[in-house]
Parts: structure tokens; C-alpha cells; sequence
């Protein structure tokens, strides 16, 4: 549930009808399809590593035994600043949908609520965060899944839709041509299908702290490809089918647009309060990842040691109120600097995922070679991915696809001009620290 809950956000009862509008229905449904399969893959690679070895902050301490310490560093810091940059987008947008229902309230004020509530359930102990998380993403999936049977029902004509008094049927897929605005839309689209599908590796960063990984893990993971594609194409099929392409996500949500047509009274409200509910999910989400990727990081030595201290409760107390304030501070920068420090990082924040994923598919190329090396037996593995070395193979090069089509984007290009420099910066500190360390110097001070 917290993997999936990671998915649905405000990408899917946003931003999709906006997708839809741009890439065409077909092109979009194609665009999802191939983003949920590339998905499955990078879930099959982590799927292995982390019920072999289930660590918190996993996929960066794989990526540390298995790629190289520099690489792990790096994908630690473009991780937690992914989070981190969410946490203060998800702030202000929970603040705005408040000031909807209490006009007389400052926006701040409902964001430093929303600060305080987040950072409590993170701070109290991880089963508070599990629980909240879970009802959070259940409000979420219920909402899809009513969704899709009334969407479903008023395609057919079993229910009235608008001023429609026929079943709609499919002509709203192809009554503009299969694609309109041209195949390319395709490839466009898939860029930001990927971004949308962020989250799904919270298991790996969850694995440390889970009950009965060897269990847990598996079971997350082959239920991903069914929901990802019932939930997200089930939604995009509906919208897309009920919704002309060309007003799809141009006005409002096209969920708020169907529940309306529909008859469904006080739609804006419900669907508000359900944004507001993938809002406070994905902030409580983002604070638990960026703090243990900190604490990954300092428990390894990579930054100061007391970074990784924990509470009563094994909660990593100092890492959680650094996270905190990074994402306050993004608060700040979205609201002070949005024009230059703000896009910088969220340029940076939007491609470092798939960086991760990448990661992600080397790590477990190379740990089964290492593995096999050192004498291991497949069967001894407590998860196997299928089809190695085909699966880890494909992740990572339809990855690095998706890399590639960004430069083809004038509008996402920018994303390029930022990350790669700031990767070069983060293998650059890392390895001037280690060089450092070698001499002798520690924490600014020469210790020989």
C-alpha cells in the first residue's frame, strides 16, 4: 500500500488530463503501458536486492557495494533532494486547498499545520507513519476505483453521462485520428510518465524496516505491474474515452469534470479533500525516504556520524528535523526564488529518479555476477529476478532512453543542464573527501 500510495498523487488527479490534452489518448495509454512495464522491471531488480539484503536506504547502499562508493553518495543526495523538494511543493499546494474551505486563513498558516502534523507522524515512530500512510493511500485507491465503475458504466450507457442519452462508446479515442498531434507526442509523454511513476521504489528504502521482508517484498512487488496498469491506464482509458481530447485537464480535473457529468454532488469538495489526502501522503512519504537516506548516509561515515542518532523509538531524530528544514527551506525557495534557485532544483529533482532506477539495474546486474563469483547458488536467493540478465539489461537502458528523449523536449531540456553538472559536484565533494581523508584531514582538521 505505501508503494502504491507513493504512485497516486496529484500526477494522476492533475496532471493527466493535461497529458491527455498534449499526447493525444492513444498516444498517452501507449505512453503508460510502456512507463508501467519499465517500472515492473526496475521493481524485479529491486525486488532481489532487497529481500537479500533488506537495509534502510537500501538502493543506496547498493548502489555503493555494487556500482561504487561515489555512486552511492550521489544517489543518496539526488534521492533525498527529490523528497525534499516534494515536501515543500507539497506544503504550499495543502495550504492553498485549505484557504478553498477557510478563505480567512493564511495559506501559511495551514502549511506550518501541515509541517507539524507530517513531521509528528514521522517522529513519534515508524508504525504511526505505516498506519497514516496506509489510510492515506486507501482513501486514494478507493476513490480511483470508484472512478473507474462509474466511468465504465456511463461509457456503456448504463448511467446518464452529461446531456448524453446513448452509451459514449470509444469514438472520443479515435474520432481525431489515432494520434493528433503526431506520434512524437508519444515519447514526450513518456518522460513525464516516468516522473508520475516515482515512489514505487519506496520498498527498497522500506525494506530495513519491514516485518517479514523475505514475504513482504515479493508480494509488493508482483502486485505492482496489475495496479500500476488497473489504476493508472484504467483511469487514463476513462478519461480519455468520456473526455474529448482537446478539453481534457485544460479547465479543472478531468476526475472533477467526469464525477460532475455524472451527477455527483459537491464533487470540487470531494475531490479536494481527496487531493488533499495524495498531498499529505506524499509529504509524510517524502520526510520518511529523505530521512533514511540521510541516515544511510551518516550511518555509512559519508557525512557527520551524529546524523544517523535515533530516538526511543529507533527513529532517526536528528536525520528527520534535517529533512524537515530542507524541505522548508524548498517552501521558502518555491515561494522567494521561483525563477531561478527553485527551478534549479526542480530540474534536478525530476530527472533524479530515473538516475536512481538506473542504479538500481546495474546494482542487481552486479550483485548476481558477484554473487555467482563467490560461489553462490541461484536457488539459495530468497527473490530471483526472472530473466536475468535480460530484466536488469532492459531497466537500465529504457532509463537511459528516457534520459536521452529529455534533450528532444525544449521544455524539459532544462532538466539536463542542471543534473548532470550537479552529479559532477556530488562525485567531485565525494571524491575530494576521500582524498582528504587519506591525508589525514577529518572534519577540517589535519588528525596526523
Amino acid at each position: 500500500m505505501i508503494s502504491l500510495g507513493g504512485v497516486i498523487g496529484t500526477g494522476l488527479f492533475l496532471s493527466s488530463g493535461y497529458t491527455i490534452h498534449e499526447a493525444g489518448p492513444l498516444g498517452t495509454i501507449i505512453a503508460y503501458i510502456v512507463g508501467a512495464f519499465l517500472v515492473y522491471l526496475v521493481m524485479l531488480c529491486l525486488g532481489e536486492l532487497s529481500v537479500a539484503m533488506p537495509y534502510t536506504g537500501a538502493f543506496h547502499v547498493y548502489a555503493t557495494k555494487y556500482i561504487g562508493p561515489g555512486t552511492g553518495f550521489t544517489v543518496a543526495i539526488l534521492y533525498w533532494l527529490t523528497w525534499t523538494i516534494a515536501l515543500g511543493s507539497e506544503f504550499t499546494a495543502s495550504g492553498l486547498i485549505m484557504q478553498k474551505w477557510f478563505p480567512n486563513i493564511a495559506t501559511w498558516k495551514w502549511s506550518l499545520f501541515f509541517i507539524i502534523l507530517i513531521f509528528l507522524l514521522n517522529a513519534i515512530s515508524v508504525k504511526w507513519f505505516a498506519k497514516a500512510e496506509f489510510w492515506f493511500s486507501s482513501i486514494k485507491v478507493i476513490t480511483v476505483i470508484i472512478f473507474i465503475i462509474l466511468g465504465l458504466l456511463a461509457i456503456f450507457g448504463v448511467i446518464k453521462y452529461g446531456n448524453q442519452k446513448h452509451a459514449i462508446g470509444l469514438k472520443h479515442i479515435y474520432d481525431h485520428g489515432l494520434f493528433p498531434n503526431g506520434f512524437s507526442g508519444v515519447f514526450t509523454t513518456m518522460l513525464t510518465v516516468n516522473f508520475a511513476f516515482s515512489g514505487t521504489e519506496l520498498i527498497g528504502v522500506t525494506a530495513g524496516e519491514a516485518k517479514n521482508p523475505s514475504k513482504t517484498i515479493p508480494k509488493a512487488i508482483h502486485a505492482t505491474i496489475w495496479r500500476l496498469i488497473i489504476f493508472f491506464i484504467g483511469s487514463i482509458f476513462i478519461i480519455s474515452t468520456l473526455i474529448p481530447y482537446q478539453e481534457s485537464g485544460v479547465t479543472q480535473s478531468p476526475f472533477v469534470t467526469v464525477f460532475n457529468n455524472i451527477g455527483i454532488p459537491y464533487t470540487s469538495d470531494i475531490m479536494n479533500f481527496v487531493i488533499l489526502t495524495a498531498i499529505i501522503s506524499a509529504a509524510n512519504s517524502g520526510l520518511y525516504a529523505s530521512t533514511r537516506m540521510l541516515w544511510s548516509l551518516s550511518n555509512e561515515g559519508s557525512i557527520p556520524k551524529f546524523i544517523a542518532k535515533t530516538n526511543r523509538e529507533n527513529v532517526p531524530i536528528i536525520a528527520l528535523i534535517f529533512s524537515m528544514i530542507g524541505g522548508i527551506l524548498s517552501l521558502f525557495s518555491s515561494i522567494y526564488a521561483a525563477g531561478s534557485v527553485y527551478l534549479v532544483l526542480v530540474s534536478i529533482s525530476g530527472l533524479a529518479v530515473v538516475f536512481v532506477w538506473m542504479a538500481i539495474a546495474l546494482s542487481q546486474f552486479n550483485f548476481r555476477k558477484d554473487f555467482i563469483k563467490k560461489g553462490g547458488k541461484i536457488n539459495e536467493l530468497g527473490y530471483k529476478t526472472p530473466f536475468y540478465p535480460l530484466t536488469p539489461i532492459l531497466a537500465f537502458s529504457m532509463s537511459l532512453l528516457s534520459c536521452i528523449l529529455i534533450w528532444f523536449d525544449p521544455n524539459q531540456r532544462i532538466a539536463l543542464y542542471y543534473t548532470i553538472p550537479f552529479v559532477i559536484v556530488c562525485f567531485s565533494f565525494y571524491k575530494i573527501k576521500i582524498y582528504l581523508s587519506k591525508r589525514g584531514y577529518q572534519n577540517g582538521k589535519n588528525i596526523n
